[in-house]
């Protein structure tokens, strides 16, 4: 199971051509993909046109589904926070510390375009998605 951001989504549907966004494309129907209660609200909220959000709604709401927020994982992430913010990294959005701590904890892989998830990747064992073909 690997689990797509946001940040990918995002410019997937804006048909956007990047590294990260022909990576998903190769991804789609070929290996089990999932996305986050929390990204799944990150990406639908920007549709402006109806027609547009009911498409992308129905893609994502056919994938796995993960809550990403409990206590133990609000713990985590403050830690992972701090652990960061100690080192001198500040993460820009609270949900990005979250979606990562969900899956360092749950050890999915992330595909991503952001880069405030680098350094959950280098410091506390977030597994990125590579996008070499």
């Amino acid at each position: 199971m690997i689990l797509i951001d946001s940040s990918v989504w995002i410019d997937y549907f804006n048909g956007l051509d990047t590294p990260q966004t022909s990576k998903l494309d190769m991804l789609l129907g070929v290996e089990p993909l999932g996305i986050g209660d929390l990204i799944l609200i990150e990406v639908l909220q920007g549709f402006r046109i109806d027609k547009d959000y009911e498409t992308a709604k129905q893609l994502l709401t056919s994938l796995s589904i993960f809550n990403m927020l409990n206590m133990e994982i609000a713990i985590k992430s403050v830690d992972n926070f701090r652990h960061l913010r100690k080192r001198g990294i500040t993460i820009r959005k609270t949900v990005d510390t979250i979606i990562a701590t969900f899956c360092i904890e749950e050890k999915y892989p992330l595909l991503f375009s952001d880069r405030d998830f680098l350094p959950f990747a280098e410091y506390l064992g977030l597994h990125a998605v590579t996008t070499n073909t």
